[in-house]
């Protein structure tokens, strides 16, 4: 059994900021992979556009690497990919919706692939590889890492 967490950001506002994801595969309780990107920034881009992103580049990943056969587990604390991919929830529009599309279209190529809800702090790692893509992005940009509760005046 795979087992994949991803998640995605878009930082310090939503929409148009700086949209990131990380994702990491375990087979059989041992991590194989793990990925963190900037995926865009601006117009067009949101939280749920780096969640998908995330989810894609994750598929993708898997099929390069033949495991289509597999099954698959994939954990989000989206629940709006988790409801979508699952077919509970309809994709009613937004930023995300190509994103959507291809995601579903990858996950037709896999024999099982199940998504499953998980409470955030159950995704941590995930969480952490897309504040460092983040991070990174910012640094070589030579701006400062800004967080959306601290551009907004509030306190986490």
């Amino acid at each position: 059994m795979i087992v994949v967490f991803v998640d995605g950001l878009c930082e310090p506002r939503n929409p148009a900021g700086i949209a990131s994801y990380g994702f990491i595969i375990y087979k059989e309780d041992a991590k194989v992979y793990e990925e963190g990107k900037v995926i865009g920034e601006g117009v067009g881009v949101s939280n749920n556009v780096a969640e998908y992103g995330a989810l894609c580049e994750a598929l993708k990943w898997l099929s390069d690497q033949c495991l289509s056969e597999e099954e698959i587990i994939v954990k989000s604390d989206s629940r709006l990919l988790v409801n979508q991919m699952s077919g509970f929830w309809e994709c009613h529009g937004g930023l995300y919706v190509a994103k959507f599309l291809e995601a579903l279209k990858l996950a037709k190529g896999f024999n099982k692939i199940s998504f499953v809800w998980i409470p955030r702090e159950q995704n941590s790692e995930a969480d952490s590889l897309s504040r460092k893509a983040y991070e990174e992005h910012c640094k070589l940009k030579g701006i400062k890492p800004r967080y959306h509760n601290e551009f907004f005046g509030r306190s986490t």
